[in-house]
């Protein structure tokens, strides 16, 4: 092939990853063997091209028919709705909800990682999966409507269909919550709620952002007399009338390209209240703390794919008389981004099984609270700078569209600013801290216990030291979170007993040396050994 590498294609995404292996081991044997299957789908030649033409062909907005009437509708490419039925095929919108789902006590760390493998394919498609998922855990502070829509959501069968709840034989949901004023912040909301007759209320206002627009529903957060409240908006109402939900363009976004993002102007639209009036903020936190896991697995699916490609490129490419790979500082800087993928992986697997546990142990718990904003904020932040790296690997064969690389480059930092820039994740992470010391102290016992070795107590020191520092000067925060996050990854690689990564990561990231780019590594660290056992060849 005049020196061109192979496809990208032919491989087994679940087999091929070691950590998902060292994750999963004691899950039941018919769970793994879909993880095995899944896989096989992910690494298939036709399958990646999915991923290829949902983006290349964007969804389309009509907003009224040849007859003037408003349609609102979005139109998306056949590549989009073959990823939309494997997503909902494999409960990525729902499982966790699922009593009848293998392996209870496991359910987001099982859901996690079919997120991670579909997600090196293709992204958008995960962004519908993740609010309707999410959408779930406030839908429960309303329960009759729970219970009207439930069925439907937990459906393993998707349906594209223009039709009310009735009519549907499985539905998605949405939210929009971002107006233009107001962004992260959202208590400057200036939507509008009024109540009518018969607990319905009607909403007028407009958003900034509402992903996924052909949603079947859309949890919308408005102004009443009481104060922001949040309430589920249907498409189209029980009379088959489509309700007063009028898109106004779509967003012409970096990346994402294959997920419709919208602006909306709600006219008279009919809605119900969710939770109590006054209270939609606290309503809607569960959900995003959800979605903020999704975030996070997103960004490490994408590290893991994108250097798994630059990987195999490497070992296929030759270059000065010897292959890629065998060059002494491509090695190196393989190797080094090797650390931070799997680190990413290991940490945002991690914290998908905290939130299994949470509800029965107290630590899991406070794990959950301080960590998953600490998790997002890193795994987010590293992910553009690694994954352009990874493309640097391949060259201008990296650059341009026909490759995976380019894609997964403009899609890694929406991640960093869906549900919460990195900003907002350490102001969340302040308020943690500003509240007990006991959160703190119990994530801490746990790091401390999984490092072991004579310099964990001196890590553990660093960080309660950072955390005093932040509540006294807020603008420090990052310095903190950073820290914390690096020193979890350790100590859950450490756990997993990799050693040899752990040990090079915790030298390297945690030794306070300032490394501004990825090659670093020196000759104590066998950075071939690191990248083998990260990413063996298949």
């Amino acid at each position: 092939m005049n020196n061109q590498s192979p496809e990208y294609s032919g491989f087994n995404a679940f087999k091929t990853d070691p950590m998902l292996g060292l994750v999963s081991v004691s899950m039941p044997a018919e769970t793994k063997d879909g993880f095995i299957k899944l896989g096989a789908w992910a690494g298939n030649s036709d399958t990646l091209k999915l991923g290829i033409l949902a983006n290349e062909n964007a969804p389309v907005l009509h907003t009224h028919d040849a007859n003037g009437e408003r349609v609102d509708r979005v139109e998306f490419h056949p590549a989009w709705h073959a990823l939309m039925r494997k997503g909902v095929e494999q409960g990525l919108h729902c499982s966790i909800w699922r009593e009848t789902e293998l392996g209870k006590g496991q359910r987001n760390l099982s859901r996690a990682i079919r997120m991670y493998i579909s997600g090196g394919v293709e992204s958008g498609h995960l962004c519908p999966m993740s609010m309707t998922n999410a959408s779930v855990a406030t839908l429960a502070a309303n329960q009759s409507l729970l219970s009207e829509w439930q069925e439907k959501i937990l459906s393993s069968t998707y349906d594209a269909s223009h039709r009310p709840l009735s009519q549907k034989r499985g539905v998605m949901l949405g939210m929009a919550l971002t107006e233009r004023q107001g962004g992260s912040d959202i208590r400057l909301t200036e939507t509008m709620a009024e109540s009518l007759q018969g607990g319905i209320w009607r909403i007028n206002g407009h958003k900034w952002f509402m992903s996924a627009p052909m949603c079947d529903g859309f949890l919308v957060l408005a102004q009443t007399a009481k104060g922001i409240s949040c309430f589920m908006a249907p498409r189209i109402l029980p009379d088959e009338e489509l309700n007063g939900i009028h898109f106004e363009r779509l967003k012409n976004k970096l990346g994402n390209r294959s997920n419709a993002s919208s602006e909306v102007r709600f006219v008279d639209c009919l809605a119900y209240l969710i939770g109590e009036e006054g209270q939609g903020i606290q309503t809607i936190m569960e959900m995003v703390t959800l979605t903020r896991l999704d975030c996070s697995v997103f960004s490490a699916g994408l590290m893991r794919t994108s250097l798994a490609e630059a990987v195999h490129h490497c070992r296929h490419r030759s270059a000065f008389n010897a292959k890629l790979i065998d060059q002494p500082i491509m090695e190196r800087v393989l190797g080094d981004l090797s650390l931070d993928a799997v680190a990413a992986s290991a940490l945002t697997f991690r914290l998908a099984s905290a939130f299994d546990r949470a509800g029965a142990n107290p630590n899991e718990a406070a794990y959950v609270r301080l960590m998953t904003p600490v998790i997002k904020y890193w795994t987010c932040k590293i992910a553009p700078a690694l994954i352009g790296e990874a493309m640097e690997c391949l060259g201008g064969n990296g650059y341009v569209e026909a490759n995976n690389l380019a894609r997964h480059y403009r899609e890694a930092p929406l991640n960093g600013i869906w549900e919460g820039a990195g900003n907002i994740m350490c102001l969340d992470v302040i308020r943690v801290l500003s509240k007990s010391d006991n959160i703190l102290d119990a994530v801490l016992d746990d790091l401390l216990r999984d490092l072991g070795g004579s310099n964990a107590s001196k890590a553990i020191d660093v960080i309660r030291t950072a955390a005093k520092m932040t509540l006294e000067d807020p603008g420090s925060a990052r310095i903190f979170v950073e820290q914390l996050a690096l020193t979890a990854a350790a100590a859950e690689l450490t756990r997993l007993g990799q050693t040899t990564s752990a040990t090079a990561f915790i030298e390297t990231r945690l030794g306070g040396l300032w490394r501004n780019t990825y090659g670093m590594l020196d000759n104590r660290y066998n950075a071939r050994v690191i990248i083998e056992k990260s990413f063996p060849a298949w």
